[in-house]
């Protein structure tokens, strides 16, 4: 097995929701296109979201995934053996209803199946459970694992529920049974959130994250689930130093977790002990993050060791995040040793996903 694209993405399209069950295509997005610019949304009820079909740097039938070979054949140039995809239109919150959400997710998690046949075992996939009603989550779950997705897509809140809430667990122990890891995708699933922050991409999208893989360390949800592997993606990695720190700090001097992972406060503790902190709770509690070419590496591999990062393309999206040619950068060398380039690339996402 070659390298692997931890975060690639599929635009939706109205072909998407021609994979809707027949009686719930009443529920189906209407496409608008502005008469001004010919931008295009999606109105699902009363709410409207912008499409992103924005990625202009890759071919548009390989984009959508309308030519699947299409697809195949620029993953080939860029170097790339295996992406794994996940949704666009589901970073945000999308309704608050139960009805609407299964059927939104059934469509699309049934047009992935097709997208995965088509692929020649290329284009794996992260299901997207509707999160409303756990035991469609865990149907969908089902569907997903038997139809070549190799994750569970969640964002750091959904709904009214941080991703520390007994109400999922059913899933979580659903995911751990079929080798399935929970991948947390920038972005949130909360409508008061997302409207609070606007245009504010970066507290919209971005740190919400950081705040999920605090809330689950904190409160132990790893360790209840021994067997199930989380990640963090298109978020950067340089912040896992902050966010381990403050984990440590705020826990009482005595408490189970800093002597598991730091003996007191991390500020007392010796570099090389302080960095083994944060290493240790990454592979105690089976998680990865998805660093981008852009972040300091010396700096995160310091602190998080080298096992548990992995990198994406933000394939198919113009935003940021999207480096098209992160694998290219990475595999070429000279910004980090081709030791950890093989692990980066192909070993870690490799163990992540189950591949």
């Amino acid at each position: 097995m070659g390298v692997i694209d931890a975060d690639a993405h599929v635009i939706e399209t109205a072909r998407t929701w021609n994979f809707m069950l027949e009686e719930e295509r009443r529920f189906a997005p209407e496409l608008l296109v502005s008469a001004r610019n010919g931008v295009e949304f999606w109105r699902i009820e009363e709410r409207v979201f912008p499409n992103s079909n924005l990625g202009l740097n890759v071919p548009e039938d390989a984009r959508d995934l309308t030519d699947v070979n299409s697809r195949l054949a620029h993953m080939d140039s860029l170097g790339i053996d295996i992406q794994v995809l996940y949704p666009s239109l589901f970073l945000r919150p999308l309704t608050a209803r139960a009805d609407v959400e299964l059927a939104l997710c059934r469509g699309y998690n049934r047009w992935l199946a097709e997208i995965w046949k088509l692929g020649q075992g290329r284009l794996r996939w992260v299901v997207v459970p509707p999160l409303r009603s756990v035991d469609r989550a865990i149907e969908e779950i089902h569907l997903g694992k038997a139809n070549g997705a190799c994750g569970v897509f969640m964002r750091a809140f959904e709904g009214e529920r941080l991703l520390s809430d007994s109400g999922l667990f059913a899933v979580y122990e659903e995911a751990q049974r079929l080798d399935l890891p929970i991948c947390i995708h920038a972005g949130t699933g909360n409508f008061d959130y997302y409207d609070h922050f606007g245009q504010d991409v970066f507290s919209r999208f971005k740190l919400p994250s950081v705040g999920a893989f605090n809330n689950l360390i904190y409160q132990g949800v790893p360790e209840r689930f021994p067997n199930l592997r989380w990640s963090f993606v298109e978020t950067t990695s340089q912040w896992i130093p902050y966010a381990v720190n403050d984990l440590i700090i705020r826990t009482a001097a005595e408490s189970e977790f800093q002597r598991k992972y730091a003996g007191h406060v991390l500020s007392q503790v010796r570099p090389k002990e302080r960095n083994l902190a944060a290493e240790t709770l990454l592979r105690d509690n089976r998680i990865y993050v998805a660093c981008q070419t852009s972040d300091d590496f010396r700096y995160v591999v310091d602190c998080a060791g080298e096992d548990n990062l992995v990198v994406g393309t933000d394939y198919g999206h113009a935003d940021y995040s999207n480096d098209i040619e992160a694998i290219q950068t990475l595999a070429r060398g000279g910004k980090i040793s081709a030791s950890l380039a093989q692990k980066i690339l192909v070993d870690n996402p490799k163990r992540l996903y189950g591949l």
